[in-house]
Order: structure tokens, then sequence, then C-alpha cells
């Protein structure tokens, strides 16, 4: 997806979407739990919505599309959200991030997926006290049915814990996506690495061409995730309690791995690209072998043809009873003479 800014020099705080334009509706999904009690409902109105927010339960409040600036800007106002926040939340190129405000934090990312290429979608996460907002493009579905499900059926810590633990599983959630995306382009390379070995494919390049520049956007997504998550291990905010440290560290963890893997592939990816072009300088480098060796071998004979082709009339040998087999039999043997030399000396 391409940016589109209409207003280049727009004061700060402006809340423009930057996105493909787009008319579907926004959904707003509202969640709301505690260890007994759990509310499921969606909304395509946001007083509605609001108006079912209930108090003492911690509450997520998913929104679906950011075309429609109005709508988080009105969001922004309910919670008290700076207009910076919300300017970098429709802002669909941003730069993955952490920020941490008086009475909210807010993480901004990346939601990958991988189909036939990568796709990316803008998510932004923002924590308040009780409530976890996140704001996200409807692009390829997103990487959260997995918490919901724990959600409803009251499996693991979530619905034991509070908002700040909702944050980080939604964010674990995403990572886990990086992780899928990132097996399925492995599998990828293999399947191109073997079709380079092989000669079988020869759409290999191009393909290795576009997974190179994938893996070159992924890193540039990711890589700032790691200084997201240390800067949220480390933000002194009481939003987030000490006991989901350790959480945002194994999250940090797994995000050094996806790097990790990301640099080696893209190390793979170089070094299949070198194979691929000297196989093709290595086949070039034969069929100029072959066609040398016959240009050396068939010179001499040429030599010979063009001498005694020639129509002077006082030539010696031109009436030999016997000259065009003698001529035949000499341009047989500097031939066979040749093919003897270039085998001991291995040129064929």
């Amino acid at each position: 997806m391409t940016a589109k800014h209409k207003h280049i020099g727009a004061p700060p705080g402006t809340i423009e979407y930057t996105g493909e334009e787009r008319t579907d509706r926004i959904k707003i999904t509202l969640i709301e739990y505690n260890e007994t009690e759990f509310f499921e409902q969606e909304f395509y109105d946001l007083s509605d919505c609001l108006s079912h927010v209930k108090p003492n339960m911690v509450k997520w409040l998913n929104v679906e599309g950011l075309h429609k600036p109005e709508l988080v800007e009105a969001i922004g106002k309910f919670y008290n959200i700076h207009p910076l926040t919300m300017e970098d939340i429709v802002h669909v190129d941003q730069r993955p991030k952490f920020e941490d405000y008086e009475n909210y934090v807010v993480a901004i990312m990346k939601m990958i997926s991988y189909t036939k290429e990568v796709s990316a979608e803008q998510l932004s996460i923002v924590l308040l006290e009780n409530t976890v907002l996140s704001f996200q493009e409807p692009n390829n579905g997103d990487a959260f049915e997995i918490i919901r499900n724990r959600l409803r059926q009251c499996k693991g810590r979530v619905r034991k814990l509070g908002a700040d633990y909702l944050a980080y599983a939604l964010m674990d959630a995403v990572v886990d996506c990086y992780f899928t995306a990132i097996e399925k382009i492995g599998d990828k390379i293999e399947e191109i690495e073997e079709g380079i070995i092989s000669d079988k494919d020869k759409k290999s390049l191009l393909e290795l061409y576009h997974l190179k520049r994938e893996m070159i956007y992924l890193r540039k997504q990711v890589w700032p995730m790691r200084d997201m998550i240390n800067n949220m291990v480390r933000s002194e905010t009481n939003l987030i309690n000490p006991s989901s440290d350790i959480y945002l560290r194994d999250l940090s963890d797994h995000v050094t791995r996806i790097i990790d893997t990301v640099e080696t592939y893209r190390d793979l990816l170089s070094g299949i690209m070198d194979i691929y072009l000297s196989t093709n300088a290595n086949k070039m480098n034969e069929v100029m072998k072959v066609l040398t060796i016959m240009s050396s071998i068939f010179i001499p004979v040429t030599f010979i043809a063009g001498v005694y082709g020639m129509n002077f009339e006082n030539m010696p040998e031109l009436k030999t009873q016997n000259g065009y087999f003698i001529t035949w039999g000499i341009m047989l043997s500097i031939i066979i003479g040749l093919m003897i030399y270039f085998k001991r000396k291995k040129w064929m």
C-alpha cells in the first residue's frame, strides 16, 4: 500500500488518513470481561458502542478501519488521547514505535501476513487504565482471533490479568504471525533454490528478486519493533504492571529471533543470487568454449579450402589426378590431430 500525503506541511496533530481510499463501513468490536463475566458485540456507530461500556471490567475496543479520521478523532477525544497519537494512528506508513504519555501508552507496528507475497496493515495499540484500544486496517484479516477465543473460553491468563497483559497478548499474536510468514518465505526460498540448481524454473531469477525485496521490507518493519518493545520494558508508566515485564522480555526475545531469521534469509537469498549468476556465467563459458574449439578446428581447414578455391590457371596441384582426395585426407588429418591435442590438454 502506498501512502498518500495530501497536505504536505500540515501542522502537527493533523488527523489525516494517508492510505488508499475506501468506502466500506468501519466495524467496532467491544469486548469486556473479568474472571467471571464476558461480553462481546459489534457496532457500526461509536456512540452506541460507548453506551455499552461497563465499569469495573477490562475493556478491549477494536476498530477495523482507519479511513474515517473523524471516527478516530472522536475516540481520541473520548479517551483523552493526544492529537499526535491520533495523527500517527491514521498515518499508515508509520514506523514501529512506542510512546509513553501521562494517561496512556501506545505501540504502533505492522501486522504481517504472507500468501503469495508479504502484505502488511497498520496496527496501533493504545493501553489505558483497564482499557485497550486497537486500530487496524482490515486488509488481510487479523491475528487476534486466537486471543478472542481465549477470552470467550476463559483459557490461559488473559481473563485473570489486567489490560496490560491483554496488550501484551495482542502484540505477541502479531509477532507469531511474523514467524508464520517467515516460515512460508523459507519454504519459498527452498523451492527457488531447487529450481535454480535443477534449471527447471526459468522464472527463478524474477521470483528471487521479488523475495529479496520482501525480506528487505520485513527487515525494515521488524528492526524497530525490538526498540519499541525494549522501550516498553524500560518504561516507568503505572499502566504496565511489573509482573508483565517477564512477558515483554519474552516478546523481545521472539522479535530478536525473527530479526536473526530475516538476516539469515537475506544472506541466503544473496548467496542463491550469486549461485544463479555464477551458474549462468559458467553455462555461457561452456558454450563459448565449444564454439572456440570448433572454430580452432575448422580455421586451418577453412584456410586450405580457401587456398585451393582460388581460380588461378597455373596452380601446380590443380590438375593432379587424386588432388581432391589428397586435400580431403590432409584436412581430416588436421581435424583429428587437433581433436587429439585438445583431448590431451583436457580442453574437451
